[in-house]
């Protein structure tokens, strides 16, 4: 009698197992488990690497940026200290002039007003353009600021105080450009440093 797969119970769809050598099936590998963990460690290896150079192409921008910024600030600063000496011309040309105006020829005295227009115009470019004059006259003497030319004997005024601008100074976007020659005060009494108390 022939056999009947389905006899005794036995669900049709089954598959039966069969020792056919036919069939391709591979063997499990002996090393699995230690191909997974060669292969998370490179994943991890990589993911590292990637987000270094992420990391590094960041800082890359960042300081391009800056470098950008400090250019676009600083990057007339020897043109800026060239200008400088058009500008104490303009000054010292102006110092020159004899204070009283009534003495001076009227045809001068427009020559003069052309001069005053043109040193006012050239501050006002250089202020357009981020350099401002340091005040100096009056004030305490500011190594930071302030280069020491003489030193001037008045007892009326405090030691240490700036009497005379022999040239002016200069700052460029808050950097120092060009220190003011100054003339600073000996012999009066001892500046007060400025007190803490409101």
């Amino acid at each position: 009698m022939a056999s009947d797969p389905t006899a005794g119970g036995a669900p049709a769809e089954m598959p039966v197992e069969t020792s056919d050598p036919n069939l391709d099936i591979p063997p499990k590998p002996e090393g699995v488990a230690a191909e997974v963990q060669q292969l998370q460690a490179e994943k991890a290896d990589l993911q590292d690497k990637l987000l270094r150079a992420l990391a590094e192409a960041q800082n890359v921008r960042r300081r391009a940026q800056q470098d950008v910024e400090r250019e676009r600030k600083f990057g007339i600063e020897r043109f800026a200290k060239d200008i400088l000496s058009v500008a104490d011309n303009l000054g010292r040309a102006l110092s020159a002039l004899p204070e009283d105006a009534d003495a001076i020829d009227p045809a001068l005295r427009n020559v003069i007003v052309g001069v005053q227009a043109t040193e006012r115009e050239l501050q006002s470019v250089l202020e357009r353009h981020g350099i401002t004059r340091i005040e100096s006259l009056g004030r305490p003497f500011n190594a930071e600021f302030h280069q020491a030319m003489m030193e001037v004997q008045d007892p009326t005024v405090p030691a240490g105080t700036v009497v005379q601008e022999l040239a002016p100074g200069y700052l460029i976007a808050g950097r120092l450009l060009r220190a003011a020659m100054v003339a600073v005060s000996k012999g009066g009494p001892a500046a007060r440093s400025p007190s803490n108390e409101n």
